[in-house]
């Protein structure tokens, strides 16, 4: 059943949800927003232009969604529900969750939304409506409102349990004598008699109507007429068509015409012969009035929005291209001024690009010949100074006979011509020998050399280069040894762990000091390591003596 009493009491407490609780942080003071108010209810279609007027041009969202809220409570009330759903889901594209002062403009769309799609006779979309605006009302009044529209959703869609469940805890919260208890006393009743046909709701309808009777509640009494003549048409004619004339009495006195129609719709059907021809003709008359007016309030609100839309675009249209005209010149200047930075642009950069790349050839002349620098000193350091040092330490420690002496000075002599030019590496196939006479060297009176682990096997896949550099590692390190150590023993052991060559050096020693800084030697070492794409660590805080481990990948 519609009544138009009940959807404008929704809109009504909805509205002034809205207002009430924004009302605490601000006061509208939008002059086409006030207008519209002073004309809503009275004057529909100038109010919805005015309304209009603020979705169009106002900047503060808020207002926006009230308008929208307003403009489809107007919608509503002409049956345009779908004009009336667009508006809604407008108000809510205005709205944020997450802002308390949109809460209660957020519970008003949604409630609307349900009371529309009830409207449609969608009964399932309406529910979650519902929900959705019980989750943002934060007045109870209101909140029982909204539980009484998702009770009538139920009922609508014959889910007469559901509906029951609610009007009872409303009923429960509602004081007792006033309209609302009335109104969802007779909801109970009616949904009683819809799930059972037997129960008697006769005492609780008539109580409801004596309630509204004594509250001067005209719409409500309207509303129970509706239900008395519904209840009794199966069982008592009499009554019902009675209740049907009070309907239609009571319609015509608050002007309602949808309640008309309805109730002429029963005294059709409950009405002997004679007068139900005429109360045909007058239903067919205002049905097709009352449908006319909608339609032509339906189109007068689209003219509306394409009005005011047009004279936005027109606006719009005309301001851009007085800004067209305005800035032609500007932008030919802007134009002009560009090409010519871009060309004095040009210039500073190619200016800047010429510069930098002298000076980056410079540098990297200068880097070449560091390099060319720090390459040559690390082949005297590695072949003159270590090979002088070794040749020393043979002659101190070793019986050498001249022959030899010669031959080692003479390859030194040799390496040491070879400094200023790379010599390919051969790759030594007695490296293993050459690696153990290299150690061995070093061994003296007080110094004891001892050598595990190095075998022709070991040495196999690995590099030509990786031996090279290998052999001088070990070199630097037995001279360190010598130089510093104060060992009495040196242990060098060779390992092959997966793909990695492992080099164990252990002495016993004095270890490092506590100062210690690598000098050149330690860190061509650590250079040539990291060629390798190996590592090196040092251990000289054993109770004596020192170990280093050197781990390389074979490949």
């Amino acid at each position: 059943m519609k009544k138009l009493f009940f959807f404008l009491l929704i809109a009504i407490l909805a509205f002034n949800s809205c207002q009430k609780k924004e009302a605490q942080v601000r006061i509208i003071k939008a002059p086409d927003y006030q207008k519209a108010e002073s004309l809503l209810y009275h004057q529909n279609d100038s109010a919805f232009y005015y309304f209009n007027k603020v979705v169009t041009s106002s900047k503060d969202s808020f207002l926006v969604a009230l308008a929208y809220n307003n403009m489809a409570v107007i919608q509503s009330d002409a049956a345009d529900h779908f004009g009336c759903q667009e508006s809604l889901s407008q108000s809510l594209r205005f709205l944020n969750e997450q802002k308390k002062r949109d809460r209660s403009c957020l519970a008003s769309d949604y409630n609307e939304l349900g009371l529309t799609s009830i409207n449609l006779k969608n009964y399932d979309a309406a529910i979650p409506f519902y929900d959705a605006a019980l989750k943002f009302c934060d007045y109870k009044d209101f909140q029982l409102v909204i539980l009484n529209n998702k009770a009538l959703a139920y009922q609508k869609k014959g889910a007469y349990r559901e509906a029951l469940k609610i009007y009872k805890a409303v009923l429960a919260e509602t004081k007792k004598g006033g309209i609302e208890y009335a109104r969802i006393l007779s909801n109970i009743a009616k949904t009683q008699w819809l799930l059972r046909p037997g129960y008697k709701a006769a005492p609780e309808l008539l109580t409801a109507l004596a309630i509204r009777i004594k509250n001067k509640d005209l719409a409500g009494q309207n509303a129970s007429y509706a239900h008395l003549a519904d209840y009794y048409a199966p069982s008592k004619p009499d009554s019902a068509l009675f209740y049907a004339g009070k309907m239609y009495a009571t319609a015509q006195q608050i002007d309602n015409p949808d309640d008309r129609i309805e109730a002429l719709q029963k005294l059709i059907r409950l009405s002997p012969p004679h007068p139900t021809k005429h109360y045909f003709l007058v239903y067919q008359q205002l049905s097709d009035s009352l449908q006319a007016a909608r339609n032509a309030a339906k189109n007068q609100f689209a003219l509306i929005r394409y009005e005011v839309q047009k004279n936005k675009s027109d606006n719009l249209k005309l301001q851009k291209d007085n800004t067209e005209k305005k800035y032609q010149i500007i932008r030919q200047n802007i134009i002009m001024g560009i090409i010519i930075f871009l060309m004095i642009t040009g210039i500073i950069i190619t200016m800047l690009w010429y510069r930098k790349r002298k000076q980056r050839l410079e540098m990297e002349a200068q880097n070449a010949i560091r390099e060319i620098q720090l390459r040559t000193s690390k082949k005297v350091h590695d072949v003159v100074a270590n090979g002088l040092y070794r040749i020393i330490t043979e002659i101190e420690y070793q019986d050498l006979d001249k022959e030899r002496l010669l031959d080692n000075i003479d390859i030194l002599y040799q390496q040491s011509r070879d400094i200023s030019y790379e010599k390919p590496q051969s790759n030594d196939h007695d490296f293993d020998q050459k690696i153990s006479g290299l150690i061995s060297s070093f061994a003296s009176a007080k110094t004891k050399v001892l050598v595990a682990g190095n075998n022709k096997q070991l040495w196999k896949d690995i590099s030509a280069h990786a031996r090279y550099e290998v052999e001088h590692i070990l070199q630097e390190l037995m001279v360190n040894m010598a130089k510093h150590s104060q060992a009495a023993t040196v242990v060098i052991r060779f390992e092959q762990h997966e793909k990695n060559i492992n080099i164990y050096y252990t002495d016993d020693g004095i270890g490092l000091p506590a100062e210690f800084k690598q000098g050149n030697g330690l860190t061509n070492t650590g250079n040539r390591i990291k060629e390798l794409n190996g590592s090196i660590s040092f251990d000289g805080n054993t109770e004596k003596g020192l170990k280093i481990r050197i781990s390389f990948p074979i490949a």
